[in-house]
């Protein structure tokens, strides 16, 4: 059955794509969830003001993200913790910490799940990975330094 979606539908697509399901997964579950609308002739046209205006806008996403990105590269976040004689922190510095730290230093907020790094467990310089938007990916420098 042809369907345009309402949502964005990891593993199927996003809002406003035409896109070909099976009968059973369209009448069970995409059209009684309004997650999609069956693909008429006047729907098709629907179909394209929703592409136009994701894409639209997925380039003011974008540009705010690379806006941010170029903000955050050039600084260093400093992040205090306890830590023994060697080096090595009693406990870790999460992302929840790094996105805290980034917010009250740079006044800009990042959500936790837009980080991805191991867990930090020595003082020290590291490189965190903020992902703000499918096609703008940056390293963020933190620096652990002890209380």
């Amino acid at each position: 059955m042809r369907i345009i979606l309402r949502s964005d539908r990891k593993g199927l697509g996003k809002r406003g794509d035409i896109v070909e399901v099976a009968d059973g997964h369209a009448r069970n579950f995409l059209l009684p969830h309004g997650h999609a609308l069956v693909a008429s002739d006047g729907s098709v046209s629907q179909a394209a003001s929703m592409r136009r205006s994701r894409d639209l806008r997925d380039a003011q996403d974008r540009e705010s993200a690379q806006t941010i990105a170029s903000t955050l590269v050039s600084k260093i976040i400093t992040i205090t913790a306890k830590s023994g004689p060697e080096g090595k922190l009693y406990g870790s510095v999460t992302l929840s910490d790094v996105a805290h730290a980034v917010e009250e230093q740079t006044k800009v907020v990042i959500d936790r799940r837009q980080l991805h790094m191991d867990p930090i467990k020595s003082l020290g310089t590291h490189t965190v990975t903020a992902k703000l938007h499918n096609d703008v990916e940056f390293p963020i420098t933190v620096e652990v330094v002890n209380k």
